[in-house]
């Protein structure tokens, strides 16, 4: 795994310290949808991941955010998301990573996102723990929801669908002690990792958004499942992460909010 570890490394700074140096460019931004958009960054930064992987693991399958799969027989793929906080960064806002992750026989084993901003490196490995540049990663020790800083956000199709989290939203904002919404779920996950969160929840994410944060959550001693405790998988479609203490109270609560929505 070393190999493996020294690679994610360097991609991930790499493709960090491109974005960094676009961020104050003027962009060229296509949408995918009402409000999910795309700019030349992201299609830049997935260019250059996908380029070092083929070049050193070419027998290797790739699932990037920009990209349509690459499949490979080797059991072994790459999960990427080259520009977590897109929105974010095509206004300017400094608040987005690189996330990469690598995935052996069905099982994420390797994972690293990288915040150039603030140049935090965060990065874990199954079995082995996580690290925040080079420090163990450990989750806080917050055992009351009330006392709880959350974090969330919110689907690409909140104005269209009502299943779009405003519910769950205001019951975590009148329970906890704040919520934040900072537009990045990969660098979300890792702040759970890193204690700064005690818990985080969101729907509809994507394998990409939360590949490498579900490993640094559970290697810094957290907990992450679906919406309602179930175990999680990078085709669910709800995720909940936290600390682990105040895990179920949090999934109490998401289960008796009432939905908006009739399924």
């Amino acid at each position: 795994m070393d190999r493996y570890r020294k690679f994610i490394e360097a991609t991930a700074l790499e493709a960090g310290a491109l974005l960094k140096d676009r961020i104050d460019h003027r962009h060229t931004i296509h949408y995918k949808g009402e409000i999910n958009l795309v700019t030349e960054a992201d299609q830049l930064s997935e260019a250059l991941i996908v380029e070092r992987i083929r070049a050193s693991f070419p027998d290797h399958g790739i699932l990037a955010e920009e990209s349509p799969e690459m499949s490979k027989s080797s059991g072994i793929r790459w999960i990427i998301d080259p520009l977590d906080g897109t929105t974010n960064y095509a206004h300017g806002y400094p608040v987005f990573c690189v996330s990469i992750a690598l995935e052996m026989e069905g099982e994420i084993r390797l994972g690293a996102v990288y915040n150039p901003m603030l140049d935090e490196l965060f990065i874990a490995q199954k079995g082995a723990g996580g690290f925040l540049n080079g420090r163990p990663l450990k989750v806080s020790q917050t055992a009351e929801l009330s006392r709880s800083l959350l974090a969330t956000g919110f689907p690409y199709d909140i104005r269209e669908n009502r299943d779009n989290n405003m519910n769950y939203f205001e019951a975590m904002a009148l329970n906890a002690q704040a919520v934040r919404r900072a537009g990045s779920a990969a660098l979300d996950l890792a702040y759970v990792a890193a204690g700064r969160f005690d818990g985080f929840w969101e729907l509809k994410l994507m394998p990409w958004d939360m590949a490498a944060g579900v490993l640094l959550v559970e290697e810094a001693g957290g907990v992450v499942t679906d919406l309602h405790s179930a175990p999680l998988d990078l085709l669910s479609p709800h995720i909940l992460a936290s600390n682990g203490l105040i895990h179920d109270e949090m999934s109490r609560l998401l289960a008796r909010t009432a939905p908006l929505y009739n399924p």
